[in-house]
């Protein structure tokens, strides 16, 4: 790019910072020194490439979405919380608001994210322990009791049965008196990386890609603030991958559900903002910051290239991130704090929307009061005392970071060819990159890659090439045994007391018609949320909801491979 063109550049930027609006803050370093909102090329010199980073708020979004970076909003503080009933979630929910958090994100437990309630024998001792049970729109009045919904983003990591659980979720805001369509926050829903990597699904990809379809349609017409999809990469991380595999499998799944989208004709400029991005942020401090300038660069160009789309908004990837937990360690768990800290700082160093921190015992229990306030302090302490929320993309024409960046995306795209190869030629169902995905779980290829990436690392910390501090080095201590969070045995018996008295109190009659009414939706080609709807209503549980569409639809199993 010529020295005139990133001079146009420039301008075109100044001017959308100045009419842009910018937070009340101080804008220098601790010594008082000021800043500049930017920095760019020296005036007068050219820059091969520059076209590739640009400006914040310009396309290609290398350096952000936004022309004020974090001077005019910085990231949502978005603490995941779970654990027990919904009680006890609730009260952890109110401590961290009056914290500072800024969004609430719900961690389910095992019963729940597999679509069945806390009676069902196969929930047997396994409520409340890896996050909060709900079996009903009651348990999601309770959950979020004294929190007004309206005036709180909401993000929900759930997929297999996420549609039934966001109905709950609707359903408790209805009974606050909020207007639904307000409501603003994050579902997960992500199906896909469920195949892929996390392995908690209910049907066969079909099935769940109709109730993702008609979330979407649904949302786009009567909640359109909140995102019916948060395409996950970050149990794809968590499995093993490498950096390129995580984005390039992410992007891929998020490909697949704007094809989604186009086949039920849907306008991309319409439902393409409503999707949003969950990335892991791992301890290579730089590689992550590539990872996410070169996810919002491809998904920009993606969509206006291949997609069709032409509003800045739809061209937008915005993301949550949350730090890994699989760079935890069980030994000398107080160094996860600081293994937390350059991971959140790469995330916001990559710019990410939003952000939480793990705590230090996560590797070993869910997060007492304590550590959960660490992992949330971590986070005000990078956004109120470094400075790093004063500059736009502070690293961007780094050689190192650009380089990283361009790299990472070339990988990505060799992979998306890769995925849209396993499709075929010919036509598609709903589209190549989809029909590639479905292949790629039906064949295990997913799988096979990322237990290869998972394989290689662990050889290279056995042989001591890759080091983990107080785990292959540095083993020596003086700290002391951490006093966990343990979640009791009572918990599990009055979930389930309650359960009895809820079914007890309730209109059988009316919660059977609703849940067939449901089910003869399912048979049609009509949008099943508004029947769900009806059924939670009535007071049917996530148990009865989920076990109805498998009677109807079937369980998947996922193929031997050996």
């Amino acid at each position: 790019m010529n020295a005139d063109e990133i001079a146009a550049g420039r301008a075109r930027w100044q001017a959308r910072y100045d009419a842009a609006r910018k937070r009340d803050a101080d804008f220098t370093t601790l010594s008082g020194m000021p800043v500049e909102p930017v920095y760019g090329p020296p005036e007068g010199a050219a820059h091969p490439g520059f076209e590739r980073i640009g400006w914040p708020g310009e396309f290609p979004y290398t350096r952000g979405l936004y022309p004020t970076g974090y001077r005019g909003r910085t990231w949502t503080i978005r603490q995941f919380a779970g654990f027990g009933n919904a009680r006890q979630t609730n009260e952890r929910y109110k401590m961290i608001l009056g914290a500072g958090g800024g969004g609430l994100s719900v961690a389910f437990d095992m019963p729940t994210l597999m679509g069945r309630d806390s009676d069902d024998p196969q929930s047997l001792g396994e409520v409340g322990h890896c996050g909060v049970a709900v079996d009903s729109a009651a348990d999601m009045e309770v959950l979020f009791d004294g929190i007004d919904l309206a005036g709180v983003t909401t993000s929900m990591t759930i997929s297999g049965p996420a549609v039934p659980v966001f109905c709950m979720y609707l359903v408790a805001a209805e009974r606050q008196g909020a207007d639904l369509s307000t409501l603003d926050g994050t579902l997960q829903t992500d199906i896909f990386k469920e195949y892929i990597a996390q392995k908690e699904w209910l049907f066969d990809p079909e099935p769940h890609l109709r109730l993702i379809g008609d979330l979407m349609e649904y949302c786009a017409r009567e909640i359109p603030r909140y995102k019916p999809l948060s395409v996950s990469g970050y149990h794809i991380r968590e499995a093993g991958s490498t950096a390129a595999q995580e984005l390039a499998y992410t992007l891929a799944d998020g490909f697949g559900y704007v094809e989604l989208g186009l086949s039920r004709g849907l306008d991309v400029n319409v439902f393409a903002p409503g999707l949003s991005f969950f990335f892991d942020s791992h301890v290579d401090f730089f590689e992550e910051i590539a990872k996410f300038r070169a996810a919002r660069r491809i998904w920009a160009r993606w969509l206006r290239d291949v997609y069709g789309a032409t509003s800045e908004k739809a061209l937008w990837l915005r993301f949550h991130t949350q730090t890994a937990g699989v760079s935890l360690t069980a030994q000398q768990p107080v160094n996860n704090v600081v293994r937390t800290a350059v991971e959140a700082l790469a995330a916001v160093l990559g710019g990410t929307n939003s952000l939480h921190t793990n705590a230090l015992d996560e590797t070993l229990a869910l997060p007492t009061d304590e550590s959960a306030e660490i992992a949330l302090r971590t986070q005000q302490v990078l956004m109120e005392e470094t400075g790093v929320v004063n500059v736009a993309d502070p690293l961007g024409g780094s050689w190192y970071v650009e380089a990283l960046t361009d790299r990472i995306e070339a990988e990505a795209e060799e992979i998306f060819a890769r995925i849209r190869a396993l499709g075929g030629e010919g036509p598609h169902a709903i589209g190549p990159m989809t029909a590639g995905i479905l292949r790629g779980i039906e064949d295990g290829w997913f799988t096979g890659q990322i237990a290869e990436s998972a394989f290689v690392y662990q050889q290279a910390l056995e042989k001591g090439d890759k080091k983990i501090v107080g785990v292959n080095c540095h083993t020596g201590t003086v700290a002391k045994e951490l006093e966990i969070l343990r979640i009791s045995h009572e918990v599990e018996l009055e979930q389930r007391r309650v359960l009895a008295e809820r079914k007890t109190g309730r209109d059988d009659a009316k919660v059977r018609a609703a849940v067939a009414a449901m089910v003869a939706v399912s048979r049609t080609g009509e949008n099943m949320i508004p029947a769900m709807l009806d059924a939670v209503r009535a007071e049917a549980t996530l148990g009865e909801i989920c076990d109805a569409l498998r009677g109807e639809w079937g369980v998947y199993r996922e193929p031997a491979r050996f």
